[in-house]
């Protein structure tokens, strides 16, 4: 099956790939890896939610938007790849950063959207390192940003 309908499935939907947002490309690709860019929380052309965890934006809805940038990473990713997500081989790493309240410690439990997300739909191969990181401030008040690297053929 492939990762669309895997998606589809579970009730989400690959959107096209989001446009920078400022002096950068969304992915690259080296070496048998693609690294795509930050991704937030972008759904129809806004962000889903904004401000810190969880004093603005509840933990439950920060893992939601980190699904949503787990959505705009693969669609990143389909970009890169001339639309062929076959050629993923695996994610090797994420990196989640959420704008925290001064006194939150639970990023990796919003982490957990997004790699929950990655395993359900991947399978082994969705399995990866990562690193959550609390951060006073994200592009366009955010609560959640996440980066990837991808292994392709």
């Amino acid at each position: 099956m492939s990762i669309e309908s895997k998606l589809e499935e579970r009730g989400f939907t690959l959107p096209d790939a989001p446009k920078p947002v400022a002096a950068y490309v969304s992915a690259v690709t080296s070496r048998g890896h693609v690294i795509v860019s930050g991704q937030l929380p972008m759904q129809n052309g806004e962000l889903m939610s904004t401000g810190k965890v969880p004093t603005q934006v509840s933990i439950e809805n920060a893992q939601n938007a980190a699904r949503q940038c787990v959505l705009n990473g693969l669609a990143a990713l389909k970009a890169e790849l001339d639309g062929d997500l076959t050629r993923l081989l695996r994610v090797v790493r994420i990196g989640v950063f959420v704008q925290s309240s001064d006194d939150f410690y639970g990023q990796p439990q919003v982490a957990n959207g997004a790699s929950e997300l990655l395993n359900d739909i991947l399978g082994e191969s969705g399995r990866h390192v990562r690193a959550a990181v609390g951060v006073n401030a994200l592009p366009l008040n955010a609560p959640v940003e996440v980066e990837f690297i991808f292994e392709v053929e």
